[in-house]
């Protein structure tokens, strides 16, 4: 069985440095708001290139923790609107929701499968106070007109860069392109933890000793509680394993673009929509490589029967999904035409170059 994704494989490859951090957490008799902590922050900090990197619980706490603080800064205020693709994961939605923001969805450009960033100027109203930019798969979205609606209409830029750590647009890493960036360190990201773990990376010093001290139950200073505020740390183990593995980020991340590429030029099979290849190498990172099939469940079983796994990100739209049900009556035909033909095929650093000439050779077959 060839894997969609072998994170014992993946985290093996580091086994020894791994074990050496998790036993110096061990000793240290430390194992929260610690050194693994502070240090992971300054290193994820200068590979972004951001002043500020706020390590905490997971990656949609880094979301909502973002627009929670915009609203306890005034910059945004229950009832606000915030503009979100359609058809990305429900965190992204999530987070706005959980803060009495209205998620406003905009259609995705089928060729990226990111936010058509065309479509968004005739969603803003006097309500709209963000535009959530998703690096939806592991691909950078941003443009010059993003940025330029941004000014016009006031309005604050948030990425949600759960999958695209590493990734670029113009020689900047997305974290960095817009007001402040969520990321998410689940295992099976392309920087993952050995459980959850997230983080806020931003300019705005003010945002991020907010973001800080809500993350902390509010509080700046022990028995201080400047906030009502949550519990969302970085642990000291996680933070440790995630400095190992940092190090090893831009390396893993080509091996995926040449992953990539491969798929992209042997497999030849007129049912099989590939995606479009990326501008600059450097604006992807593919966290998942996805295809699109109008046969897509015949295509799964057909991998399966030959030994090969993979996933469906993500099969139901986020308008569809019994949690909005105020929004199941809306339409969106790009999103539900992504999300019922999109197919993950196998893709991470330690999968050989034998499995995937035989993904090609399957799928060629279909």
């Amino acid at each position: 069985m060839i894997k969609f994704l072998d994170l014992q494989a993946v985290n093996m490859q580091y086994q020894a440095e791994i074990e050496d951090s998790l036993l110096r957490v061990f000793r240290s008799g430390w194992y929260l708001l610690g050194n693994e902590v502070k240090t992971f922050e300054k290193n994820l900090s200068s590979y972004i290139g951001t002043p500020n990197a706020i390590g905490v619980a997971n990656g949609l706490d880094a979301l909502r923790l973002i627009f929670r603080a915009y609203i306890e800064l005034g910059v945004m205020s229950e009832g606000d609107e915030v503009i979100v693709p359609a058809n990305t994961y429900i965190a992204s939605i999530l987070a706005i929701s959980d803060n009495g923001l209205v998620p406003v969805l905009c259609e995705p450009d089928l060729e990226t499968y990111n936010i058509d960033i065309n479509n968004i100027e005739s969603l803003i109203t006097s309500k709209t106070k963000a535009i959530l930019i998703v690096h939806l798969y592991g691909r950078a979205v941003f443009s010059e007109k993003l940025v330029q609606l941004a000014k016009k209409y006031e309005l604050k830029i948030v990425e949600d860069n759960a999958q695209a750590i590493g990734a670029e647009w113009n020689g900047i890493k997305t974290g960095k392109l817009g007001d402040a960036a969520g990321f998410s360190f689940y295992p099976g990201k392309n920087l993952g933890a050995l459980g959850d773990g997230g983080a806020v990376t931003c300019n705005d010093v003010e945002l991020a000793s907010t973001i800080r001290a809500l993350a902390n139950y509010g509080s700046n200073q022990k028995y201080v509680n400047t906030y009502q505020g949550l519990n969302s740390r970085l642990d000291e183990i996680q933070a440790a394993v995630l400095d190992v593995k940092i190090k090893y980020l831009d390396d893993e991340n080509n091996v995926r673009r040449k992953i990539a590429e491969r798929y992209n030029k042997e497999i030849r099979n007129s049912k099989i929509i590939l995606p479009a290849a990326p501008q600059d190498g450097g604006e992807h990172v593919w966290h998942v490589y996805v295809i699109r099939c109008q046969e897509r469940d015949l295509l799964q079983q057909f991998l399966m029967e030959h030994g090969i796994q993979s996933l469906i990100h993500y099969p139901i739209p986020p308008h569809k999904q019994k949690a909005y049900a105020s929004l199941n009556n809306l339409i969106f035909p790009i999103s539900e035409k992504i999300h019922g033909e999109v197919l993950s095929l196998p893709l991470s650093p330690v999968v050989t170059e034998a499995e995937v000439s035989y993904v090609i050779e399957i799928l060629n077959k279909f």
